[in-house]
């Protein structure tokens, strides 16, 4: 991923400052909006400095290394700048379980925009300034409810792991569309009915085979609200005892009938 044009490791874009303007008009939020539309048209795999260059114009690619120092600081920026996409509030509200569904509804609309965010993400440091103020917040509103720091990091991880895996089987998914030439929901809903012979022919799959006779069950946005809905269940009935003494429970806390609301 660095493509560097020195081969050495490069600093972290967040610990440099923006180059100066000089004769070129060029910016680094040009190539910055460059870049996502390049991600944006072909996936992750379509991101390279010369695709970035040819889309800005009469640019070469090492021309765009002075601005953003290397791809991987290229892909800093891109990721940093759709997640200022997502409303974050400037204070957690009076309830909790909204102010998580909330968030994470919202990073889900938008990493469904930018498909190839949830295939870069795991990839980089989480340090841009829009990505942490995102993070904070989920740990602001963790550990007003009494979990601790350490704690509320990993329910933050765990819900980032639903959006982001959500997002790669959707992408995974559309590209196997794209490949079979499945471009509707009634065309995947025929060519899954077509294939039901190869359920029914042993015999051993009866209730497959009558779903895939007529396949029916929520979408991809439906199953991750329901999903959403489970954790956030999850996470609250492991919420810290009103009234539980200092230093109790250490760790992510116990199994859901030693805590609750």
């Amino acid at each position: 991923m660095k493509e560097n044009p020195s081969g050495a490791p490069a600093p972290l874009i967040w610990t440099q400052t923006s180059p100066t303007r000089r004769r070129s008009p060029l910016e680094r939020d040009d190539i910055v909006r460059a870049a996502v539309a390049v991600a944006d048209e072909g996936g992750a795999q379509a991101l390279t400095m010369t695709a970035v260059a040819k889309r800005l114009g009469p640019y070469t690619p090492m021309a765009l290394y002075r601005y953003v120092l290397s791809k991987d600081g290229l892909v800093d920026l891109m990721l940093d700048s759709v997640t200022a996409e997502i409303p974050v509030p400037e204070e957690p509200g009076t309830d909790w379980r909204a102010d998580l569904h909330a968030l994470a509804s919202e990073s889900w609309a938008m990493v469904k925009r930018h498909l190839w965010y949830a295939q870069l993400m795991p990839t980089r440091p989480p340090l841009g300034p829009h990505l942490m103020r995102r993070t904070e917040f989920i740990l602001r509103v963790l550990v007003g409810q009494g979990f601790t720091v350490g704690e509320a990091m990993t329910y933050a991880a765990l819900l980032d792991r639903h959006i982001l895996g959500s997002a790669q089987q959707e992408a995974e998914e559309l590209a196997m569309r794209r490949r079979y030439g499945l471009h509707s929901p009634q065309q995947l809903s025929q060519a899954i009915t077509a294939a039901r012979d190869l359920a029914a022919e042993s015999g051993r799959h009866p209730l497959l085979t009558e779903w895939m006779t007529a396949p029916s069950g929520a979408g991809m946005d439906e199953q991750f609200e329901l999903s959403l809905a489970f954790l956030i269940d999850g996470i609250a009935a492991r919420l810290p005892r009103r009234g539980a003494t200092a230093g109790e429970g250490d760790g992510v806390r116990g199994t859901p009938g030693e805590r609750g609301l």
